[in-house]
């Protein structure tokens, strides 16, 4: 089943599970979000579409997190009078993870579990910069071995014999 829904200016076709981008909205993570502005829905029985809104209908998400988007360049340039000027931009955006759809007489959830990690985190993961919280707790249970002795003290004694 899937939808399409109207936010922030934009619609978007979505289904349970997916991540979507859109402008920022209210709310901390993990907050759950719900649209009750449904365009489209299409599923077993068929498409229903709204004329403008489809009565009763509604997607709910969680929201993952509130950051800033690509930067993009404002360049401005008067040609032959020496005039040149360079500004950036970076927009506020949600992400989303779609959990369910319902509406015209059909349902539909999503199964897995909401993960809140944000992009920078996933970021410095895949780079080996961040440490992974799993194995940081099994270093801490595991007994400490005994460590081997010193190599220059084993050579020392290798050289007197």
């Amino acid at each position: 089943m899937y939808a399409v829904i109207k936010t922030g200016g934009k619609q978007y076709r979505v289904q349970p599970g997916d991540v979507i981008v859109v402008e920022k909205l209210d709310g901390d993570a993990g907050a759950a979000v719900n649209f009750g502005e449904v365009l489209m829905l299409g599923g077993d029985k068929g498409v229903t579409v709204g004329a403008p809104l489809i009565d009763g209908a509604a997607v709910a998400a969680t929201l993952v997190e509130t950051r800033k988007g690509e930067k993009i360049k404002i360049f401005k340039k008067t040609r032959r009078q020496g005039y040149r000027r360079t500004n950036g931009h970076r927009q506020m955006e949600t992400v989303l993870r779609i959990t369910g759809i319902e509406g015209a007489g059909e349902k539909a959830k999503w199964d897995g579990t909401v993960d809140l990690m944000t992009k920078l985190e996933i970021n410095a993961r895949a780079r080996g910069l961040a440490p992974r919280v799993e194995t940081v707790e099994a270093e801490v249970e595991a007994p400490k071995a005994k460590k081997a002795p010193a190599k220059k003290a084993a050579k020392a004694e290798g050289a007197e014999a």
